[in-house]
């Protein structure tokens, strides 16, 4: 589970200011922070399938944002998954 300070060094870092927290490269990062979160927690728990479920809800919303940032700004989308390290 993600910190306060966690959340605010996340958003600090990719929304430029700490009120800046509805960006999409915002978004994505914390979505993406949760994401690696939860994949170490099933390494543990092998048998949680309804964390499971949020766990691909959470996937699902990431790419759709993904997709819209791609769509509307794609340098920033390029620079974004550089930073996060991101397949695509």
């Amino acid at each position: 589970m993600l910190t306060k300070e966690q959340k605010e060094q996340i958003v600090a870092d990719f929304g430029g200011d700490t009120k800046n927290t509805g960006s999409t490269e915002v978004q994505i990062a914390l979505l993406t922070a949760r994401i690696k979160d939860l994949q170490n927690h099933f390494s543990e728990h092998k048998k949680d399938h309804h964390s499971r479920t949020g766990l691909l809800k959470m996937i699902g919303q990431r790419k759709r944002l993904q997709k819209y940032l791609k769509r509307t700004n794609l340098e920033a989308y390029r620079e974004l998954i550089a930073k996060l390290g991101l397949r695509r």
